[in-house]
Formats: structure tokens, C-alpha cells, sequence
């Protein structure tokens, strides 16, 4: 009975969104102290080295040189937008970051419309609207209680950047998605960030404190096993099953950003969720889920 509990993708993709919301409170607790290019190169460090390990040990054959050029590319994207994501974080409330994340599935039909030629249909384009009018309305609702950061509007428009990069991303793996598989995707989103942030590993802009090596190992960790478990259960059950689940992202980071660290967004946060989330759902049934039956990735969250 457990065993087949364990296995049920509704658990799995709600632990994954867990773990993935958790990684994101560890970030905005330790990035400030220990330098976001610090976290960011040991964490793509790690999670590099699992990821290269996992694929030599399924024994996958390396790609052409057209597909190492093109996940390069990929790579950088998903890069800068880690970068971003990360900065939000330092400076917004983690139920403010999540939201605004979630208008990435916003934007994927736009991007698909010009690297793709996809017809933007009316009610896409209705919805996309109506998105964004709620996420102007949530970043109204600043934290009643906690600090407030002065980069409070900077982090906004980097969170933003941050989900057109992921939208970005998607799109590009959705052109390849038919001819990689997710093992070897999975691989140079972790290693091609990992190998252009060696200078910040090597120490060009100083070193960490080797006490937080520990906690960059458990986000390499955690990004990866993050990753694993959201690609396993949308093998396993219908993306129409799983997508609402993602939305469950908020009460997990409302949750950690009030027990850990005060954050009570306005009224203006939650109404403006409830807005972003239903337009999500409507662009996502109105296109039937395509980028995700492609990708085998959710489309309203961040890359941890």
C-alpha cells in the first residue's frame, strides 16, 4: 500500500512542488550572506555533477555537435534565468516571486509565436490580459509586516525577466523535445551553467565560506532530485491532472515565507493569485497542455 502511495504521481508531483518552494526559502535565507554568484556556481556545480553522472550511467550517446550548440544556448538561457529568479527572491516575498513566476505560462504562447509561427488564438490572448492585470494587482500587496527591501521594484521587474527567460526556455526544449530525451536535457541545463560560472568557482571574484558548501550540495541535490520527480509524474498521469497541482506552489511559499520569515502580503497579493492562476488555467486547457505533453516540464514554475 505504501509503495503504490509513493509511487501515485499526485504524491510525487506535490512533493516535488514542495521541495521545489522549499529551495527557493533556503535561497533567499542564505543568498544575501553567502553571495548569489557563489550559490549560483556551486549549485550548477553539483547539480552538473549528478546530472553528468546519471547520464553516463544510462549510457546515452553524446549528441551532435547541432544539439551540444543548441543546448549550449538553452543552457545560457536557463542561466539567466536562475540569475534572476534568485535575485527576486533576495528581494520580494516568496508568495510575491511565486506568483509572478506563474505568468511564465502566460507568455509561452507569445514566444511560440515567434520562434514558432503558433497562431495566438483570441481567448489566449483574452487571458494573457486579464493575467497580467492580476500580477499588477499582487505586487500592489506589499508585506504588512517584515522588511520590505529597498530593491523591492527592481526585484519585481527581474522576477518578471525571469519568467519570459523560463517561457523562452520552453519553447526552445520544446523544439528539440521530440528528438532528446529528458536524461540528456536535463544534463546540459545543469553543466552547461556549471561550466560558465568556473570562474566563480575557481575563485576569480573571491571564495565562499566553506561552511556553506553544504548548503550549495543540497541545492544541486534538491534541484536535481526537484526535476526528476515533476518529470516522473507527468510520465506517469495526464498533464490535465497534474497542472492544477502547480498552483499549490503558493501555499507552500506563503507558508515558509510566514513561518520563516514574517512575510503577510496585502490583500492585493492573494486576489491577484487567484486572477493570474485562473488565466493560467484557461491558456493551458485552451491549448491542451502542448508544451507540456512536449517538454515533460511544468510551464507555471520557475526552474529550481
Amino acid at each position: 500500500m505504501i509503495t503504490r502511495l509513493l509511487s501515485a504521481p499526485i504524491l510525487i508531483a506535490i512533493i516535488a512542488i514542495a521541495m521545489g518552494s522549499g529551495i527557493d526559502a533556503l535561497v533567499k535565507a542564505i543568498a544575501p550572506e553567502a553571495g548569489l554568484h557563489h550559490l549560483l556556481a556551486w549549485r550548477f556545480l553539483f547539480g552538473g555533477l549528478i546530472a553528468l553522472s546519471v547520464f553516463r550511467a544510462q549510457k546515452r550517446p553524446m549528441p551532435d555537435f547541432g544539439s551540444i550548440r543548441f543546448h549550449t544556448m538553452r543552457g545560457l538561457v536557463q542561466l539567466s534565468c536562475a540569475v534572476t529568479f534568485f535575485f527576486a527572491l533576495m528581494h520580494l516575498p516568496l508568495a510575491v516571486a511565486t506568483i509572478i513566476g506563474f505568468t511564465a505560462a502566460l507568455m509561452v504562447p507569445f514566444v511560440a509565436r515567434v520562434l514558432l509561427g503558433e497562431r495566438i488564438t483570441l481567448t489566449a490572448l483574452v487571458a494573457t490580459l486579464i493575467g497580467f492585470g492580476g500580477a499588477a494587482l499582487a505586487v500592489m500587496g506589499r508585506p504588512q509586516t517584515g522588511n520590505v527591501s529597498e530593491l523591492w521594484e527592481l526585484g519585481v521587474a527581474s522576477c518578471f525577466l525571469a519568467a519570459f527567460l523560463y517561457a523562452l526556455g520552453l519553447v526552445l526544449l520544446r523544439m528539440r523535445a521530440t528528438q532528446e530525451d529528458a536524461t540528456t536535457i536535463a544534463m546540459f541545463t545543469n553543466v552547461v551553467p556549471a561550466i560558465a560560472l568556473l570562474p566563480v568557482t575557481f575563485g576569480l571574484f573571491g571564495f565562499p565560506d566553506w561552511n556553506d558548501i553544504p548548503w550549495f550540495l543540497m541545492f544541486g541535490v534538491f534541484g536535481y532530485a526537484t526535476w526528476y520527480l515533476m518529470t516522473l509524474a507527468y510520465a506517469r498521469a495526464p498533464a490535465q491532472r497534474l497542472a492544477p497541482l502547480e498552483y499549490s506552489a503558493l501555499i507552500w511559499s506563503g507558508l515558509f515565507g510566514s513561518v520563516f520569515f514574517a512575510e503577510y502580503p496585502g490583500w492585493q497579493t492573494w486576489v491577484g493569485a487567484v486572477i493570474i492562476i485562473g488565466a493560467c488555467l484557461i491558456v493551458a486547457f485552451e491549448d491542451r497542455f502542448a508544451t507540456r505533453k512536449e517538454t515533460h516540464l511544468p510551464v507555471s514554475d520557475l526552474p529550481e
